[in-house]
């Protein structure tokens, strides 16, 4: 598999003033396999220690900081020599060894020479005691799902890929079809890595299923082995509410749809569990257009995402024969999986912030509002091809941003007032506007 965020690590290794890495992201998004691939590409050699299952490991770090110490411990471990820009060392379920996180500190302070690379559980990670976190003394890279890209790759369509992520507009056109095609089997299996290479290996719609169903049965027992007992429950209905949240016709969350009379104040910490091991996005609402975005959000009022849309799918129980209906399936459940994929493929930018918009007193809502830089990019989703755009048009005459996208199965199309980017390109919609911006 090809990842993007493999150009990231590279980027690291050669960076000035380079710190320990943090590879975070939710379970089974492949952030042990990424490591490990950048080690055999990048350098001579590397040590991998998984603090989970190496259980004489764990205590390395409880003694002291001494950094030989721990090297040597580390060398007799792996029986070979760590040395400076060759050898890389990889922490793996670092939130399992207690002090671990905090040694990284130490070793940027007294051994900056030496390479590291940690990855664990968030939720580990953010509850894991009698552990001083070593602010700003480390670097963190999020990693997602597959993007839609990468899943071409992973399917051997590479020149699919590439002619999206060239913008080879008139390209696309004449292979639509190819694309919307694989464009239903994305929305079905999405970009968890396991499913993914299961699908391209058997082509088979019952496993994917199957393996996305484990996938969400070990979330569901993290929650068990993270959570205090007593908040279990409502990390399980907030969760399992997802589905139902995105079906509305208004994606605002809603909390009375957990259960009767629910109030946030009751989900609040079960929300900040789900957010924090980075399996729902929360997509806050703002209430004008304004620079910087962060300035203005509602943080009353917001969106949640699935950390997946294979997984959003499974949990939906949508039947694979929606595949084989025409394009419908783009419009299931109202278009929430349309808006989910959007979702998915605009938050492996890294340098772009969502939001979305809505009126106060009308109907009028941008499905998302990025901000890159100094530029503020309204996107309506538009599920099949779909071309109305009359919330976007009102927003359009009303704050009259640089450039106005429509992400729809339509061909691409620049008009007067906004460009039509079709679903399958839309993870380029950052470098196009940047490109045809104002002057």
């Amino acid at each position: 598999m090809k990842r993007k965020a493999m150009k990231l690590l590279e980027e690291w290794k050669s960076g000035y003033n380079r710190k320990p890495l943090i590879v975070r992201g939710a379970r089974q998004v492949g952030k042990t396999w990424l490591i490990k691939e950048f080690a055999k590409t990048a350098y001579e050699n590397h040590v991998y220690v998984n603090f989970e299952t190496d259980v004489l490991l764990k205590s390395l770090f409880t003694a002291d900081f001494d950094i030989r110490r721990i090297l040597t411990s580390l060398e007799l471990y792996a029986g070979i020599k760590i040395e400076p820009d060759k050898t890389l060392l990889i922490f793996d379920e670092i939130q399992e060894a207690e002090k671990a996180l905090t040694s990284l500190k130490y070793f940027y302070e007294n051994a900056s020479q030496y390479h590291i690379i940690a990855a664990g559980s968030l939720l580990g990670i953010a509850l894991q005691k009698n552990t001083s976190f070593p602010v700003g003394k480390v670097a963190f890279l999020d990693l997602y799902p597959l993007s839609f890209t990468e899943f071409l790759q992973a399917a051997g369509e590479n020149g699919l890929a590439d002619v999206i992520l060239n913008g080879q507009w008139d390209m696309m056109n004449v292979v639509k079809n190819k694309y919307i095609e694989r464009l239903k089997h994305y929305y079905y299996t999405g970009g968890m890595p396991e499913v993914v290479a299961g699908f391209v290996r058997n082509n088979d719609f019952k496993e994917v299923r199957l393996i996305q169903q484990q996938i969400l049965d070990a979330y569901e027992q993290d929650f068990s082995k993270h959570a205090p007992v007593s908040i279990v429950p409502r990390i399980r209905m907030l969760w399992n509410s997802i589905p139902a949240q995105l079906a509305k016709e208004n994606r605002k969350f809603i909390y009375g749809l957990i259960k009767q009379g629910a109030r946030a104040k009751e989900f609040e910490l079960a929300l900040a569990w789900l957010t924090d091991c980075g399996l729902v996005h929360k997509v806050n609402r703002v209430t004008k257009p304004g620079f910087p975005l962060k300035a203005y959000e509602d943080f009353s009022a917001f969106k949640l995402f699935s950390v997946d849309i294979g997984l959003l799918a499974c949990m939906s129980r949508l039947d694979a024969m929606s595949l084989l209906e025409g394009n419908i399936f783009f419009e299931e459940f109202k278009g929430a999986l349309t808006e989910q994929y959007v979702l998915q493929q605009l938050i492996t930018e890294k340098a772009c912030s969502v939001y979305y918009w809505s009126a106060e007193n009308s109907d009028g809502e941008i499905d998302f509002l990025l901000q890159t830089g100094n530029m503020v990019i309204p996107v309506e989703v538009k599920a099949a091809e779909n071309l109305h755009a009359k919330s976007l048009r009102f927003f359009v005459q009303k704050y009259n941003p640089e450039i106005a996208v429509r992400t729809s199965l339509s061909d691409f199309r620049k008009e007067e007032w906004l460009v039509n980017l079709p679903l399958y390109a839309v993870n380029g919609v950052i470098s196009y506007c940047k490109g045809h911006g104002r002057e």
